[in-house]
């Protein structure tokens, strides 16, 4: 704080501030002592100010050395309403205030032709000004501005002390008001790292494909956005949908999953919708829906793909409006959920061949999550086993690595659930303390172990397996194998020419 503008505040110059402005100055005192700080701080402070000084706007402005600008902090009217267009105020007394490095006071603006001239008085008929600098380590770091379109004379130097008392006590808090919201900042880029490398609760894995799941989720739970899981069955999509309830504003509400898959379509809707009394047989009594159960929480809609055109249009109005109306009813309920939905089907293909509502399906994907199948993240079967081992067992047992290695190899068509299962199954028939290849019974396909024949033969079982579990898909069938399109087409090609050579020896 300047020493200069300290000497202005002596203990003799309270006499002139009137009983009004003390109790403004203990509320202001008040505010900048809080133990923490809100946006709206200086706007509340704003307030004060205008009140007790009887003007019509206040403005709290920062000075920008090395832009030679002003950025306001808070502006607000008589009627308590923000300012957001600086251009609104003085540039130039403003200005006037920086130079000078002191209060500036007017009464007349209008008369004085070295304001007068300012364009921002001009328009908005300013005439009486009070403007104070606050300072940080003896420079100007911002300024205190209020003025009036009436009573030239309404200010005055009782005013100015007021406004100087408050311009004091801001420079005394501001090393601490700067120090808060350093903090805050820096805590929030560490919580951004942090939620990028944090997991999803229940979900075992540390490859990159989980790691960006798990950013996604964090980031999306704390919005209200519509969330659409999409993957192979047995991925976890179940588990993503509680994980982005469990972090949201909404965790200490209901969380609700409903299976839509191969529900006949007035039973899901009763469910879903509730019914009025009398609507069908045996409704003896109003009931409601599970969207009414869970209103204020999280609804997750598993398999939503299978869902009838009738209920598609239902579930559309509640993503656009909120509202419900039970089945045989006509009073529009309102809701407040929040809609996750998951499938493993093409919602896309769908909508094309018009099975799915394109309407529809924009609502729901909004914030769409993939969740990739176990083949594509392998690295972490190796945890997954580990989890299972312990969620299973109490007993301390050990993986042996050709076990591993059998499980690293397969393609797991059921994905997470089914290793699960083969961990579960394995743990029976396992004595012992080591698990072994042979307590790993694998259903339908072949882990690497398993081929038999040359190297060649292996490769051939190996690769048409592959692309038969692909759909003969070769770009996916490549990447799952770890080698390109190129080698496959070529291995292609020799195994056709191997079968022509076999047919013509045999003719």
């Amino acid at each position: 704080m300047d020493s200069k503008n300290t000497e202005k505040f002596d203990f003799l110059s309270l006499t002139d501030i009137r009983k009004e402005q003390f109790h403004a100055l203990y509320r202001i005192s008040s505010l900048l002592s809080a133990a923490e700080y809100s946006e709206s701080l200086m706007a509340d402070a704003l307030d004060v100010i205008v009140g007790a000084t009887h003007a019509e706007r206040g403005l709290f402005a920062q000075w920008q050395v090395s832009s030679n600008e002003f950025n306001i902090l808070a502006a607000r009217n008589i009627a308590k309403e923000d300012i957001s267009d600086l251009s609104a105020f003085s540039s130039g007394i403003l200005g006037r205030v920086v130079v000078e490095k002191r209060p500036v006071l007017y009464h007349d603006v209008q008369s004085d032709p070295t304001l007068s001239q300012f364009k921002s008085v001009q328009i908005h008929k300013i005439k009486s000004v009070i403007g104070v600098p606050v300072f940080q380590d003896n420079q100007v770091w911002g300024v205190i501005l209020v003025d009036s379109v009436e009573n030239r004379t309404a200010f005055s130097e009782e005013y100015l002390d007021f406004l100087n008392f408050f311009s004091n006590m801001l420079s005394l808090a501001l090393d601490r008001i700067l120090q808060v919201e350093s903090l805050r900042d820096e805590n929030r880029a560490l919580r951004s790292q942090l939620e990028a490398q944090q997991t999803i609760p229940d979900m075992v894995g540390n490859s990159p494909a989980i790691r960006q799941i798990a950013n996604l989720v964090h980031r999306v739970a704390k919005t209200d956005a519509t969330v659409l899981i999409l993957g192979e069955s047995g991925t976890g999509k179940d588990l993503v949908a509680r994980a982005i309830h469990h972090l949201s504003p909404r965790k200490d509400k209901t969380f609700l999953a409903q299976f839509c898959g191969s529900i006949p379509e007035t039973l899901l809707e009763s469910e879903l919708f509730g019914y009025k009394k009398g609507a069908f047989s045996g409704a003896h009594t109003d009931k409601k829906g599970l969207f009414e159960v869970v209103s204020g929480g999280t609804f997750f809609l598993d398999e939503i793909g299978d869902i009838t055109p009738g209920l598609q249009a239902k579930l559309l109005r509640v993503l656009q409006n909120q509202e419900i109306i039970r089945v045989g009813d006509t009073q529009v309920r309102r809701v407040d959920v929040r809609i996750i939905t998951a499938t493993n089907q093409n919602l896309y293909e769908m909508v094309g061949n018009g099975r799915f509502r394109q309407d529809l399906f924009y609502r729901l994907n909004v914030f769409p999550i993939t969740l990739p199948p176990l083949r594509e993240r392998r690295t972490d079967i190796s945890h997954l086993a580990d989890h299972f081992l312990k969620k299973y067992s109490n007993r301390s047992l050990k993986i042996d690595r050709q076990t591993l290695s059998k499980l690293e190899n397969y393609s797991w068509p059921g994905n997470v659930r089914q290793l699960e299962n083969v961990i579960q199954r394995a743990l029976i028939l396992c004595d012992g303390e080591r698990l072994l290849p042979e307590h790993i019974k694998l259903e339908e396909k072949q882990s690497i172990e398993d081929y038999s024949g040359t190297l060649r033969d292996v490769e051939k079982q190996l690769l048409l397996r592959r692309l038969k579990e692909f759909d003969n898909n070769r770009t996916q069938a490549a990447k799952s194998l770890g080698v390109s399109v190129r080698w496959i087409q070529l291995k292609l090609k020799e195994l056709e020419d191997g079968q022509k050579e076999s047919n013509a020896e045999t003719v």
